[in-house]
């Protein structure tokens, strides 16, 4: 035991310096901020829906969630039922089976609803197209606002996606008003 902790003090602390802080992402999460405040009154609820991708997508988005891009910090938070979001983010190519419950989530996201599609796949369809099983882009289902491409995206495009959303959604809704019930 004596040897190990001779080992340690003589060869010292060897780690990697700390990653400085992005300056973009600073921003980023300041405009989001205040478009949030002005267009949902403080929070925007996501709700995020896998129409048949192969979760590399998630992963990232995911990724969005943990410390360092700190999206509920941003006053963004994901919710479970659809009835309580006012954006979908939605990944991959909408399989057939999944044509219908992404309709059916659609419908049941309260107006003013923004949709926002993830990866290549949600884009265009991605490597699998469309075919027997599958539907292609998300727009082929539902209207899309925004798409954010990318063979997963990195978290930072998908940041700056729901910022485009939330802007765009914000502008229309200033220019035509609240939309009626």
């Amino acid at each position: 035991m004596y040897q190990i902790l001779k080992q340690i003090i003589k060869t010292g602390i060897k780690t990697e310096t700390p990653p400085q802080a992005d300056e973009s992402m600073r921003l980023i999460e300041q405009r989001l901020q205040q478009e949030i405040l002005q267009a949902f009154g403080g929070a925007l609820a996501i709700r995020m829906v896998d129409a048949g991708s192969c979760n590399g997508c998630e992963l990232e988005i995911h990724a969005v969630n943990n410390a360092y891009y700190n999206i509920e910090g941003l006053g963004i938070k994901f919710v479970a039922s659809p009835r309580h979001a006012d954006l979908l983010l939605v990944t991959g190519p909408v399989s057939r089976h999944m044509e219908i419950a992404l309709k059916r989530t659609y419908d049941a996201t309260p107006e003013p609803k923004l949709v926002v599609a993830i990866g290549d796949c949600g884009c265009d369809g991605g490597i699998f197209g469309e075919s027997y099983a599958s539907c292609g882009k998300v727009s082929n289902v539902i209207p899309v606002d925004v798409v954010v491409s990318g063979c997963p995206p990195t978290p930072t495009a998908i940041l700056q996606g729901i910022l485009t959303a939330i802007s765009a959604g914000h502008a229309a809704q200033k220019t035509t008003g609240p939309k009626p019930k």
